[in-house]
């Protein structure tokens, strides 16, 4: 199967830049995977469509301000000339690194991206903060070009990595909103069960719930349950393999309580209906299904299961029945994961009605359920 058969055309204008004053005021596009019928719905419905007996999954994790502004210090680059008044801003020009990956239980140690990437080598020192409150060499590269980097522990104040990381990080908000961060996006680009620090992305499909939907599924006595999935660069990176199949995914970190995991294998145990907040959700779901024979075991794991629509036997869903997401990019690992489940054709179609009506899309954008 080809990348390209994921391709739809987005105009700019569609690309939710803010979020909505209101959490749960966007629309919500329906689509019956079997017929392939849909409806233009608003999210406030979705606790209208859940049925007794379903579990509804989240992923609770939590994103932090893992986009960092800085310089280098220079010493291992190669300068344009010395006689070129540009060397020196060349050489200490800034930089930007985006923390992917915590790589021990040492907070210093990280996988990360930086930008830019060609002119920051090996041994190169790193510098945060207007007072330089962190301080960073590169180590070694990576096969897709991240760097392994190790922060010094020269913190101001007394406070430790993640506190300085809090004050002088920032959220790292995906390259298509074409504007920097503020305030507001420290608590809108997080979903309010927000728990577990570690991703680099929101779960956006659970950007839309608000207390008042969750008041209203647990008064039509619909279970929940929560898992922890830390989104880094399996969910984001961008396809650049002209197969589907050929493209190789990172695989991401993920925890199940022995409370989600009982849950989960009570539901499956008596085919109730899973639905899946969120594609990191289903990739979660599903990478743990497959571990032990159709059980779901508690504890840490690292998922790297790439859902596409298979051409010929496509894909097997062994946990998930229904799933709410946001609209995503074109040729994206997250719009096979969809199709996948909804299939191909259907999906697209969908994408074009959503196209016709102008839904918003990506992170801050609209929503669809799909049963």
């Amino acid at each position: 199967m080809r990348v390209s058969d994921f391709h739809f055309h987005l105009p700019d204008e569609l690309i939710a830049q803010e979020p909505l004053a209101a959490r749960d005021g966007s629309r919500m596009l329906h689509l019956q995977r079997t017929s392939g019928e849909y409806s233009d719905r608003l999210f406030r419905d979705f606790p209208d469509l859940l049925r007794p007996g379903d579990l509804v999954v989240f992923n609770n994790t939590r994103v932090f301000p893992a986009r960092l502004y800085g310089r280098r210090e220079g010493a291992h680059a190669q300068a344009i000339s010395p006689r070129n008044p540009a060397s020196r801003d060349f050489l200490h020009g800034r930089v930007e690194v985006l923390l992917t990956r915590q790589l021990s239980t040492d907070p210093n140690d990280w996988e990360c991206l930086v930008r830019p990437g060609r002119k920051i080598g090996v041994g190169e020192r790193l510098f945060f903060g207007d007072q330089d409150e962190l301080q960073a060499e590169v180590l070694t590269r990576a096969d897709f070009g991240e760097r392994h980097i190790r922060f010094q522990p020269v913190f101001h104040g007394g406070n430790d990595f993640f506190t300085t990381l809090d004050r002088i990080g920032h959220v790292p908000l995906p390259p298509y909103i074409a504007r920097a961060d503020s305030s507001r996006d420290r608590e809108r680009y997080q979903t309010v069960y927000a728990q577990q620090r570690g991703s680099v992305a929101a779960p956006t499909a659970g950007l839309h719930f608000t207390q008042e939907i969750f008041d209203r599924i647990r008064q039509r006595g619909i279970a929940t349950a929560e898992i922890t999935l830390h989104v880094g660069l399996g969910t984001f990176q961008p396809v650049r393999t002209e197969k589907v199949e050929d493209h190789k995914l990172h695989s991401e970190p993920y925890s199940i309580s022995a409370d989600a995991a009982s849950a989960i294998n009570q539901a499956l145990r008596n085919s109730s209906r899973i639905i899946a907040v969120g594609t990191t959700t289903v990739r979660t779901l599903e990478h743990a299904v497959r571990r032990s024979a159709g059980e779901i075991i508690a504890g840490p794991a690292a998922a790297d299961l790439f859902i596409y629509p298979d051409p010929e036997i496509g894909f097997q869903f062994k946990a998930v029945k229904a799933m709410l997401t946001n609209f995503h990019l074109p040729q994206s690992t997250l719009l096979m994961l969809v199709s996948a489940f909804g299939g191909r054709e259907n999906v697209l179609a969908a994408y074009k009605h959503a196209l016709n009506e102008r839904y918003r899309f990506y992170s801050y954008g609209d929503c669809m359920f799909l049963e």
